[in-house]
């Protein structure tokens, strides 16, 4: 399933992003099962992790150093948004 592309992308708390898609979707997804080892710990920084961007024309998301999450697992593992998060 091809997913819509992403609109918008933020932290919304420790390890988790808040994701809003084209279609006026929003999902949070938990980084946590990724932030392992020397690559992906680095978004065990709080700061860091702050510094998530949408790659050009809203195909995915990564970090400064180029960690990066597949725009599938994004959507698909992600879940509703059915009120304020941990950042609002």
């Amino acid at each position: 399933m091809l997913q819509p592309k992403l609109v918008s992308v933020s932290a919304a708390g420790p390890l988790r992003l808040r994701l809003v898609y084209e279609t006026g979707e929003e999902k949070l997804f938990d980084v946590s099962p990724y932030a392992r080892g020397s690559w992906y710990g680095e978004l065990q920084d709080p700061a860091y992790f702050r510094t998530v961007r949408l790659i050009d024309g809203g195909a995915g998301i990564e970090w400064a150093h180029g960690q990066d999450i597949a725009p599938h697992e994004l959507y698909e593992l992600s879940r509703a948004v059915d009120g304020p998060t941990d950042s609002d």
